[in-house]
C-alpha cells in the first residue's frame, strides 16, 4: 500500500475500470484483491449486459461498498468503448488517476501500488502513463500456451518496427493514467474496439509528449471462464497498426520536406 500522504490518495485518487461480459466467477475475487492491494481505489464496473448476473453480482458488491460502483451497458459493444465510458465516467467525477484492468484475474492488482507511485510521482519527467508489462525483465506469463506467447510477442514486434516504439508490451492491457493525460485526449475520436485499443492509447500518450514507462508484472491466463481473444480481434489490431504506421511515416516525410 502506497503512504497515506502519497499524491495518490489526494482529491478523489484512483478509479480502476474493470470491462466485464460474462465474469460472474472472477469478478468478486479480483475486486477484493484489489481493494485489499489498494484500499482507498474506487473501482467502475462497465458491464456489456452479462446474461451469467456479473452486473446484479457487483450491484449487490456495491450496495454493500460505497467504493465499488457498476454501469450497465445495453449489450456487448467491446473493451474500447467500455474503457472510453469509463475515462467520462471518472474524469466528470474528478478523479486523479484511471487504471485499466481485466476481471478475469490475469492482471495481479498487488502490482498496482507500484504503477501508480509511477505516475503520482511530482518530478517533472514523471510518467504520464505506467504500463504492467509481461515482456520486460521482471514480467512473466504463468499458464499460457506456447502459440498465445509467439501471438503476444510477435505482435509487440510487429507494432514496435512499424510504430519506431521502444515499449516491450505495447499492448498490454493493465495500465494507470495520470487523468490529466487522458482529459487532453478526443476520446470521441477513439473507435478501436479491441486489443488494438491499448496500441492506439499509448500512441496518445506520446504524441502529447509524456512519457510512458514499463512495470513488470507476473501475468496468468485466467482459471475460470472463457478467453474474449478472437480472430477478428487479431485482424483489427494488425490491420489498425499498418494503417497507423504507414501514416506516421507519411507525416514525418512531409514534415521532413517542410524543412
Amino acid at each position: 500500500m502506497l503512504p497515506t500522504n502519497d499524491p495518490v490518495h489526494s482529491g478523489r485518487g484512483a478509479l480502476v475500470i474493470i470491462p466485464t461480459y460474462d465474469e460472474v466467477d472472477n469478478i468478486e475475487l479480483i475486486i477484493g484483491r484489489l481493494l485489499a492491494a489498494v484500499p482507498d481505489a474506487h473501482v467502475l464496473v462497465v458491464d456489456d449486459a452479462s446474461p451469467d448476473g456479473t452486473g446484479d453480482l457487483v450491484e449487490r458488491m456495491a450496495a454493500a461498498d460505497d467504493r465499488v460502483h457498476v454501469e450497465h451497458r445495453t449489450g456487448k459493444l467491446g473493451l474500447g468503448a467500455a474503457y472510453v465510458f469509463g475515462f467520462g465516467w471518472g474524469l466528470q467525477r474528478g478523479y486523479e488517476f484511471l487504471v485499466e484492468m481485466d476481471a478475469d484475474g490475469s492482471h495481479p492488482p498487488e502490482r498496482l501500488p507500484a504503477m501508480l507511485a509511477r505516475v503520482a510521482a511530482q518530478a517533472p519527467d514523471a510518467p504520464a502513463l505506467a504500463i504492467g508489462s509481461r515482456w520486460v525483465p521482471g514480467g512473466s506469463v504463468v499458464n499460457w500456451p506456447v502459440s498465445r506467447q509467439i501471438l503476444s510477442r510477435g505482435g509487440n514486434t510487429y507494432a514496435r518496427i512499424v510504430l519506431g516504439l521502444s515499449l516491450k508490451d505495447v499492448t498490454a492491457g493493465f495500465r494507470a493514467y495520470r487523468a490529466e493525460t487522458v482529459r487532453a485526449m478526443d476520446l470521441s475520436g477513439i473507435d478501436s474496439k479491441g486489443y488494438c485499443f491499448q496500441v492506439d492509447m499509448t500512441l496518445r500518450v506520446l504524441d502529447q509528449g509524456r512519457r510512458v514507462v514499463e512495470v513488470p508484472i507476473e501475468f496468468r491466463e485466467r482459471e475460470r471462464g472463457e478467453s474474449k481473444m478472437s480472430q477478428a480481434i487479431v485482424v483489427e489490431a494488425m490491420v489498425r497498426v499498418t494503417q497507423w504506421g504507414v501514416a506516421r511515416r507519411l507525416a514525418a516525410l512531409r514534415g521532413a520536406r517542410r524543412r
